[in-house]
């Protein structure tokens, strides 16, 4: 049982906790640095779904 446990620290295989924090970093850079325009595309999109449910409430 010790023998497994030691082979699986030792494992180095996949991501490390290092990648995964730059892989969040990078994604956070460029959700930074194209906020602007994420901000008006969802504010575009949720408009017209709240536009297309008033619509079609007043049809009822």
């Amino acid at each position: 049982m010790k023998n497994k446990i030691v082979e699986f620290l030792k494992d180095e295989s996949g991501q490390t906790s290092t990648e995964y924090i730059l892989l969040v970093a990078v994604v956070a850079v460029i959700i930074l640095k194209f906020k602007d325009t994420l901000k008006t595309k969802l504010d575009g999109l949720i408009n017209s779904v709240f536009d297309k449910a008033d619509s079609e409430l007043m049809n009822l």
